[in-house]
């Protein structure tokens, strides 16, 4: 089995570009993927192609529409805020065990395919998905290796070493780091990977330079699959 979860240390910060990218490299390389993107707020189903979701089924080849996007996204809310109140806001619940039994049958059919799977969370590492759970009990939950994506922003130094932290002490510690530029960065992507590196132990950090928004974004982005290990 080869599983990856992506998270980051925030919301807007680069994971669906970053999840984009690592599945059309590892197809570009000649390997199977497959891409979840389980939860999703904000979604409009009149406008599925340009949701997070959308966005991932291009990068994998296929026709982002709404019955597509059902398949790798099952619990979707329009709310843009945290999945524990859009669901909330819609009268429902999201049943974390029925979240993690998905992801595991998902990871076990494409295991049978030879396809590494890359599931793209929701939000930052302690978004809450439930009354009592969050990204982070997820990713404990499915036992799989997380990538970290943090940004450069002013403050996304506190906030990256803060998810670090977070994360190890759950035991969950992140294979890799992906910095990924922030339009607004105060320093050079190279000053935030170097601050980072003195405050982490060795783990691997990957630069991702801003990149200007187009239809198919993920093509532009450097190589990332370096963050696989």
């Amino acid at each position: 089995m080869t599983a990856y979860f992506i998270t980051g240390s925030g919301t807007g910060i680069g994971k669906t570009l970053v999840t984009a990218a690592l599945a059309y490299q590892l197809r570009d390389a000649g390997q199977g993927v497959h891409i979840l993107k389980p939860v999703l707020s904000g979604y409009d189903d009149a406008d599925p192609a340009a949701s997070d979701s959308g966005i991932l089924l291009s990068a994998l080849g296929r026709e982002p529409m709404p019955e597509a996007v059902a398949q790798i996204t099952p619990w979707r809310f329009a709310a843009p805020i945290s999945p524990d109140m859009a669901a909330a806001r819609e009268g429902r619940q999201l049943d974390f065990t029925a979240l993690c039994e998905f992801c595991r049958d998902q990871i076990e059919s494409a295991a049978a395919r030879n396809e590494t799977v890359l599931i793209e969370g929701v939000g930052g590492v302690l978004v809450p998905l439930t009354n009592s759970e969050t990204v982070a009990d997820w990713i404990a939950a499915l036992d799989i290796r997380p990538i970290l994506v943090v940004g450069s922003y002013l403050g996304a130094l506190s906030h990256g070493l803060t998810a670090w932290e977070a994360m190890n002490a759950r035991g969950i510690p992140p294979l890799s780091i992906i910095v990924s530029q922030s339009s607004d960065a105060p320093v050079p992507l190279d000053e935030t990977i170097g601050t980072l590196a003195r405050f982490l132990p060795s783990i691997p950090m990957v630069a991702l330079p801003h990149l200007t928004p187009s239809d198919r974004i993920w093509e532009a982005a450097p190589d990332l699959l370096p963050a696989l290990g």
